[in-house]
């Protein structure tokens, strides 16, 4: 037999216990191995309803380097490279991480760029409650950031999908609050940049804009997503980066596939491609 003390005691740990907690609010068990189809699916619904709640109807994706920065802040990063490297000139690795901020400084007309397209597009797009061609970027610094600080620019709304990593990203502030996720994972993530896409904006940038364009191009090449136009800034450094001719000379992909994007040199000739596309 037990006491009313004992029974009070048991029933205090049972209530505390983690079995007894409601499923949906037990972080523990939610976070275990075997409810990662759960959390992937938590992750597709979350912004999908939003997206619905805010009537966002159909966006623009824009991809570039988190290192391509205003050019107030390239200039100062420039100068700091320089006066450390005045303080050991024959340093080698100082001489190199000058070169990389001029070389970084050159690319700073691109935020500029990526900011006139923003502010472009959603002023054009975004009138009299409509929420049509809605900048969406990945959410972090430089070009992200440029992007959607020109939406801001406008007073129109951008969407920051903004992605978990071991040196946490930050979300951008020019962001619409009610528009700014955060993702654990990247396939769930490339899903929703694009799913209502209208086109795909690519400007200058490393390995994870490169698996973002041709995660897109493979996908057009192979019929499996709807067809939007690709639209690549700065020919002269994608054509270093990437010989797309040169894989259609050695048979690997057919020459059509050479059309699947476009180059562009400014917001207004982008913009011009997206439209004659869409023929609007």
């Amino acid at each position: 037999m037990i006491d009313e003390r004992q029974r009070e005691e048991n029933v205090e740990r049972l209530v505390h216990s983690s079995s007894y907690r409601v499923a949906y609010k037990d972080v523990d068990f939610l976070d275990g191995p075997k409810l990662r189809p759960v959390r992937m699916e938590l992750e597709l619904l979350k912004p999908e309803l939003t997206f619905e709640e805010q009537n966002i109807r159909s966006t623009i994706v824009v991809f570039g380097s988190t290192r391509i920065v205003e050019p107030g802040l390239a200039e100062r990063e420039v100068e700091h490279a320089r006066a450390r490297l005045a303080d050991t000139p024959g340093d080698p690795r100082r001489q190199r991480v000058v070169v990389r901020a001029e070389r970084i400084l050159a690319k700073s007309c691109y935020y500029e760029l990526a900011r006139q397209f923003g502010k472009l597009v959603s002023s054009q797009c975004q009138q009299g409650g409509q929420c049509d061609y809605v900048i969406v970027t990945g959410g972090g610094p430089g070009i992200m950031e440029a992007a959607n600080r020109g939406a801001y620019d406008a007073q129109a709304k951008s969407i920051g999908l903004n992605i978990r990593l071991p040196r946490e990203q930050q979300p951008n502030p020019f962001i619409s609050p009610e528009l700014c996720f955060q993702f654990h994972y990247f396939a769930i993530r490339k899903f929703h940049f694009l799913l209502r896409a209208k086109a795909l904006v690519v400007f200058p940038g490393g390995f994870g804009t490169l698996d973002e364009l041709f995660d897109a191009l493979t996908l057009r090449q192979t019929g499996r997503m709807q067809d939007i136009p690709i639209i690549i800034f700065g020919r002269e450094y994608w054509e270093q980066v990437i010989d797309f001719r040169h894989l259609a000379d050695e048979g690997t992909i057919d020459d059509e596939h050479l059309d699947l994007f476009r180059y562009a040199e400014t917001a207004e000739q982008a913009w011009e491609m997206i439209v004659r596309f869409h023929k609007h």
